[in-house]
């Protein structure tokens, strides 16, 4: 006799929760690649106080970033306007790049595209980033804009979902979704703390797009080429974690807030956070070919294989990220993923990332 009840869940199960295709991604890292060894190096100039620390950067696995400014730039103190005039000027070159990257590779021109997602967290920009595009790249005049600032390293998994939450919305449309992080501009060299020290090993620069279609129309859906397709989003935020990730406001920039206690929630609460999402979405751990997590640094990532159980192989795309480009914030994840489609990665594939909040997200994807 059939199971009527069980037979529902599984359709919902089966059923998916978004119509939206990943047409295209690009990605763009700024001009200085910076050795790790050469970054060393600087900071043990910087930070000579920290000598019980330097080891820090032979335990990163990190062999090389890139900035936005030329290491010399770094080494010297710069105000708040110095800082965002760097922010603004590189984060517009890199978002051009990767709008013309990402259009092309979808075979559409910008006049198709009809909503722009913008995120960063490392800069400020009125009007936003999007908005200053406008100057350099012919997008029609009635997109649609939405600005994002605050979901931090999260923000990769957070913004995509959220674009493919507007794409679900409107039938037939284009959704660009861009994100820039610049965190060496963060780096304040009279800030003597440890935790700016531990920040100069692990972050660095980089910029993606990603271009989402609604595809609920089936005589305008193009299906001639298989594309990635969003199955299911979902993130979590645990209260009185707000010490844990984030900015603090200072005279001369964004100071770092890095918690030493980030690996132990990670360790207790993540797995917890993740079943909730695959429960609520008829999923399961099992159902996953491969998870492509955010490359926060290695503790996080050794935190993350410990408290799901899974192997170094399985996230071997995050690692690889890791060592070629260390932790650049919200855009890491979307390395992540470009990484996974180059290897020729196929079915389902969870990204994930953890941010300022302190929240995780999660989207579930069919590539």
């Amino acid at each position: 006799m059939l199971d009527v009840a069980r037979f529902a869940a599984q359709a919902r199960a089966t059923a998916p929760a978004f119509d939206i295709e990943v047409l295209s991604l690009a990605t763009a890292n700024p001009r200085f690649r910076l050795p790790q060894a050469e970054a060393a190096s600087a900071a043990k100039q910087l930070y000579p106080h920290l000598k019980k620390l330097w080891q820090v950067y032979e335990n990163t696995a990190i062999e090389f970033r890139y900035n936005c400014e030329p290491l010399e730039w770094y080494l010297r103190p710069h105000s708040w306007e110095e800082r965002t005039q760097s922010f603004q000027r590189n984060a517009l070159d890199l978002l051009e790049q990767v709008t013309v990257k990402a259009t092309e590779a979808a075979g559409i021109p910008l006049d198709r595209i009809d909503m722009i997602v913008t995120n960063t967290v490392t800069g400020l920009a009125v009007p936003s980033l999007e908005a200053m595009l406008f100057n350099r790249l012919k997008f029609a005049p009635t997109v649609e804009r939405l600005p994002m600032f605050g979901l931090g390293c999260g923000a990769g998994v957070a913004g995509l979902a959220r674009a493919a939450r507007l794409a679900q919305a409107r039938e037939d449309a284009h959704v660009l979704f861009l994100t820039v992080d610049l965190c060496s501009l963060c780096l304040r060299v009279n800030d003597p703390s440890p935790v700016m020290f531990v920040s100069t090993a692990l972050f660095g620069d980089g910029a993606a797009g990603v271009i989402l279609r609604n595809t609920r129309n089936p005589l305008t859906s193009d299906r001639s080429r298989p594309v990635p397709r969003i199955v299911a989003s979902g993130e979590w935020c645990w209260r009185g974690t707000e010490h844990i990730m984030g900015w603090d406001i200072k005279d001369d920039g964004f100071g770092i807030v890095l918690s030493a206690e980030l690996p132990a929630l990670v360790k207790k609460a993540l797995a917890p956070a993740l079943h909730d999402f695959l429960t609520r979405n008829g999923l399961s751990l099992a159902d996953f070919n491969g998870f492509l997590f955010h490359a926060g640094g290695r503790k996080v990532l050794e935190t993350i294989e410990e408290a799901l159980g899974l192997s170094r192989d399985q996230l071997r795309h995050s690692w690889d990220v890791l060592r070629r480009y260390g932790n650049m914030s919200s855009v890491t994840v979307l390395f992540v993923l470009e990484e996974a489609l180059k290897a020729g990665a196929r079915g389902p594939h969870l990204l994930a990332a953890l941010g300022p909040g302190f929240s995780v997200y999660f989207l579930a994807v069919e590539l």
